[in-house]
């Protein structure tokens, strides 16, 4: 198997591996072990799969040095994508403005933030 391929392969495999425990993190109510999982994952992305996003990499890189963030990855990179942090909802607030400026500083470029909370999802 070349380089490439084995890289690909690599990050197929442990994401699946780290979507399971991200399940059980979150039934766990684990938000740290979750975060670590949402950190594996961007790398994975950036380095094994190769999703070459130099906007996505400085925000979440922005969002992972802030004390309140458990975690970041970018998703849905191949179409633009955008950037996921899981963050202490006390700190909600204040995250999303020192990410943004910090962002900002570094890019000459004004993010959207959007700040939502995780729900048990439809009824049905």
């Amino acid at each position: 198997m070349d380089g490439v391929t084995r890289r690909r392969a690599r990050h197929v495999v442990s994401e699946n591996q780290r979507t399971l425990a991200a399940a059980e993190a979150m039934c766990a109510g684990d938000a740290v072990a979750l975060g670590g999982l949402m950190n594996e994952s961007h790398a994975s992305l950036r380095d094994d799969f190769e999703v070459p996003r130099e906007a996505l990499d400085t925000m979440v890189a922005c969002a992972q040095v802030e004390a309140s963030c458990y975690g970041a990855r970018m998703t849905g990179a191949g179409f633009g994508g955008c950037a996921l942090a899981l963050v202490a909802t006390e700190a909600a607030d204040t995250f999303t403005v020192r990410v943004a400026d910090v962002y900002r500083a570094h890019t000459g470029l004004t993010p959207h933030v959007v700040v939502c909370t995780a729900s048990n999802g439809a009824d049905g």
